[in-house]
Parts: C-alpha cells; structure tokens; sequence
C-alpha cells in the first residue's frame, strides 16, 4: 500500500479524531492570511491562549458529563460564583492563597455532588436540576457582590494565575530575546511525545496489534514535533508559557491520563455507551454520575478562579454565557450528543476552535452579530459531522 493509500485508510478509520486538528489548522491558516500575520504573533497567540484558559477547563469537565449522556447548564455562574467568593475570602476575609484555592475547589465539588445527588438519587433530568442551579448561582452571585458591586482584587500571587508568566532561567546565555525555560520544557514535551509514541509502538508490535506503515508513523513524529516547536518557539518570541497555560495542561493531561488509562476512565465511557449494560456489568452508575458532576463542579471552580485572576476581580456579570461556550467547545472537539464518544484532548482543541474564531474576527473587526452567526455555523457543522459518522460507521 503507498503512503497516500495509507494515509487515505487512517484518515477515514479516524475522522472524528482527526477532523478538528483539521478545523484549527483551516482557522488559524485563514486568519493568519486574513491579518497579515497578526493573528500568530507572539503577543496575540500569549492573550489566546489566555483566553481559552477557562474555557478549555471547563469543556474538559463538560465532555465528560455529556459522555455519559448529561448536561450541565450551571457551571458558568458556579464559576462566577465561586470566584466572587475567592475574591471575598482573600479581600474581607483576609485569608491567604494557599488556603483560599483548595476550599473553592472544595466547594466546587460539593456543588457538583449537589447536582449529582439531584441527577442519581432524586431521578431529576440533568437539564431540570442544572437549570436550577443556574438560576440559584446566578442569584447567588449577585447577593455575594451587592454590597460592593465589583470587588477588586489585589493579591499579586492569585493574579499571576491568570496573567503571570513562568520564570526565567538565568544560567543559559542563548538566543537573546527568547524565553529559555520555555524553549527547553518545549523540546522536553517532543522528547517525552516522541519516546512514548515509539514505547506505545513496540508495545502493540509485540501483541500482535495492527499499526501504522513506517511512513505514516514517521510523519506523524514530524507533524507534531513541528507543531510543538512551532507553539513553543512562538510563545518563547514573548514572554513565554503563562501560568494559565500550565494549569490547562496539567488539567489535560490528567484527565486525559484518568480516561484512557484507568479503571474509571473505562467505567465512565462504558456507562455512556450503555448505561443499562454497564449496570448490569457491575459497575454502579449512580456513583459514575457522583464522580463526574463533582469533577466537573471542581473544574467550574478552578474556571472561575483562572477568570477572577485573570480580571483582578470578581463582577456580578461574571460567568454569563460560559455555559454555552464549554457546551460548544465539546461537542466542536468531537463529543456525541449520543454519549459514550468524545475525549479531553478533543475538548481543548474545540475549545481552541471556539477562541480562535471570536479572536480572529475580532482582529479582522468583523461585526459581533455576525460572529455569533459564524459560532452558530461551526457549532451546527460539528454536531452535523457527528451525526454523519455515527451513521456511516453503523
């Protein structure tokens, strides 16, 4: 088989995986030609990035919950909520960072478990109960900041989440101008991909599992090496990798790790597909469902705390419509409205989709009504894309 044969069979058997990277590719090409290049100067990719922080979390949370075939309409004013309370423990409460962040993300996962109790226990629609905790976050927020309307926020450690950088090495005297640490932990990312990818491959060898021509294997390497060394080179240009950025990735790469490489990632996927056979199979659905909506009320708390950080400040308004933008981010980056499908990595890159499409016309200063319009279109061409592969792999 020649290598445009090969690469013709992989690229149908895995559309749904492959599709996205395509979408971002199309996007950031288009826009890139359509700003002359601003569109992935150091600066502009720095702020993107930034931007689809809280996003990409909490699409990583929502991917999961409509993987076992629910919705989440609270998250957005949970996250408003619970970093209007971050703002409030360290402002008029005096308490320090370190104590602050790790009881926001608790009350985030009790929140979740609210919700979860509701969906399991009391048998209530996922849509009915999380529309009531919209409601009640968004209530909830506006009592938390009545008295002081926006509450400023001027610790400079919780700032630097949402707008500092990682620090600088001093010892390497090389490429002026250049972030070195950011250089270095970028070629350490190729370095760690490439090994794994050719450890995954002999691994498979050895049992005999069918895998990828040479060529096509050799490809991908290249691919996603000059992907990496693209991003990191750019980011270098600036002031290097943000600390929002670190937090998305070991978001990511720990859920990542969770649902494909262990017991609950396998329960939570296979409860999804068939949640009457899973039963019967052994595993408990009502304790999948308690696992996933607490996860995702912990990421709705670290989307608000990654916001908070990044406005120096808690808003009233904060929250609106972040719902809607982590719903699209997963179905874009390829989850199923059927369940059982989709994955973390998909939703960073749907995420990143979404975000690149509001930046791009922003710098093209394309009018916001017809933004809406072109998420509309990208949205429904996903889930159009998701139906179609569904039917044609039946």
């Amino acid at each position: 088989m020649s290598f445009i044969e090969d690469a013709q069979k992989i690229l149908r058997e895995n559309i749904r995986d492959y599709g996205m990277f395509i979408a971002l590719f199309i996007i950031v090409a288009i826009f890139t030609i359509a700003t002359d290049g601003l569109f992935v100067s150091p600066r502009n990719i720095v702020n993107l990035v930034n931007q689809t922080g809280y996003i990409a979390v909490l699409a990583v949370g929502m991917t999961l919950v409509i993987v076992i075939r629910h919705i989440d309409l609270s998250v957005g004013f949970l996250a408003g909520f619970l970093g209007a309370i971050a703002a409030v423990a360290m402002v008029q409460w005096g308490l320090p960072v370190i104590v602050v962040i790790p009881f926001v993300l608790g009350l985030g996962i009790l929140a979740g478990r609210l919700t979860s109790f509701m969906v399991a226990d009391l048998g209530i629609p996922a849509f009915v109960a999380t529309l009531a905790g919209w409601l009640g976050y968004r209530g909830a927020i506006q009592l938390v900041t009545r008295s002081t309307g926006t509450i400023i926020i001027s610790n400079a450690a919780f700032n630097a989440i949402g707008n500092g950088f990682i620090p600088e090495v001093s010892f390497v005297e090389i490429l002026p101008g250049m972030h070195k640490l950011t250089l270095i932990l970028g070629l350490l990312s190729i370095v760690i991909f490439t090994s794994s990818e050719f450890i995954n491959r002999v691994r498979m060898q050895r049992q005999n599992i069918e895998v990828s021509s040479i060529e096509i294997f050799t490809f991908k390497l290249v691919v996603v090496t000059a992907l990496i060394g693209g991003i990191t080179w750019i980011i270098a240009g600036y002031k290097g990798l943000s600390w929002t950025a670190v937090v998305v990735l070991i978001v990511v790469i720990l859920y990542h790790f969770m649902t494909t490489k262990t017991v609950l990632g396998r329960h939570i996927y296979a409860v999804g597909g068939n949640p009457e056979a899973a039963e019967l199979s052994g595993i408990s659905v009502k304790r999948i469902t308690h696992v996933v909506f607490g996860s995702m009320g912990m990421l709705s708390a670290l989307a608000g705390i990654l916001y908070a950080s990044r406005l120096q400040s808690a808003t009233t308004t904060a929250g609106q419509l972040f719902e809607l933008d982590a719903i699209a981010a997963a179905f874009v980056g390829g989850v199923s409205a059927a369940g059982g499908v989709g994955s973390v990595i998909g939703s960073l890159i749907g995420a990143l989709v979404m975000t690149s499409l509001t930046n791009g016309m922003n710098l093209m200063g394309i009018d916001i009504s017809y933004q809406y319009i072109v998420r509309a279109i990208v949205l429904a061409a996903a889930v159009i894309f998701d139906v179609t592969t569904r039917r044609t792999g039946k």
